[in-house]
């Protein structure tokens, strides 16, 4: 039936994403070493972590130790710690050049993973048509509109950029890397939840097993050997015409 959406097989769609997000890896791992390069990531580093050896061989201490190791350290030993503490609150060297890693870390990771979209999700899919990467290609799967129509370059970019780049990939990264720079706490943490859930909701209540990628671009993945993709609404139209039409003439007999 016309109206009954070809959706692919789930076990081509998890295929087709390993293959897709090693080769997006791959990129973003290599942009991301240009970048630092270009910007003096690693010079900054480099200068924190002199900083931090310092500091542990004036005052004595470790900072690379745990809570429940901390919290067996002697009176004496705690108190080391707060003299350090106090010292790299005043330290502003420390304090700017800490902060430039951060800055540096966010900056390099989005410019990453943002030109490893464009090129994966966007550009080529839109040179094999049918909103096919290359994991989708390899697997026979193509991505049309729910309407059954081509997607085209504005959709494309929806799913790909606000979608897959911004909601699923960026936001998430965005806070792994703020906890773990203790720049965010426990708010971070039920962010990440309530998206995980958001996306198992989706996926689970949808028909098609949609993510929100394709929820916002109303898109759906589909099987290229039984799923025909029309060009505009009109042409499905006048194929639904066509159809009626051999129908009719079938039951007349």
């Amino acid at each position: 039936m016309l109206h009954e959406l070809q959706k692919a097989s789930m076990w081509k769609r998890i295929s087709a994403f390993i293959f897709d997000f090693i080769m997006l890896a791959i990129i973003a791992v290599g942009i991301a070493l240009l970048c630092s390069a270009l910007f003096g990531y690693d010079t900054y580093t480099a200068k924190m972590d002199k900083i931090y050896a310092q500091y542990e061989e004036k005052y004595g201490i470790s900072f690379d130790i745990t809570e429940d190791e901390y919290n067996k350290l002697t009176d004496t030993e705690k108190d080391k710690y707060k003299e350090a503490e106090e010292a790299f609150n005043e330290d502003k060297d420390l304090a700017y050049t800490y902060t430039m890693v951060i800055n540096l870390t966010l900056t390099i990771m989005s410019i990453s993973v943002f030109t490893a979209y464009i090129i994966c999700d966007f550009v080529v899919p839109l040179i094999f048509k049918n909103g096919q990467t290359l994991g989708k290609k390899i697997f026979g799967l193509g991505v049309m509109r729910t309407n059954h129509t081509r997607i085209n370059s504005i959709s494309l970019f929806i799913r790909t950029i606000l979608g897959k780049c911004t909601i699923e990939t960026m936001v998430p990264a965005l806070i792994v890397i703020m906890i773990f720079f203790s720049q965010i706490g426990i708010v971070g943490i039920v962010i990440l939840g309530l998206l995980l859930i958001l996306e198992l909701a989706v996926i689970c209540s949808t028909s098609t097993r949609s993510t929100v990628h394709d929820l916002l671009a109303m898109t759906v993945v589909v099987d290229m050997q039984s799923q025909m993709i029309f060009e505009t609404e009109d042409e499905l139209l006048e194929y639904k015409k066509k159809l009626h039409a051999e129908n009719a003439a079938k039951a007349d007999y």
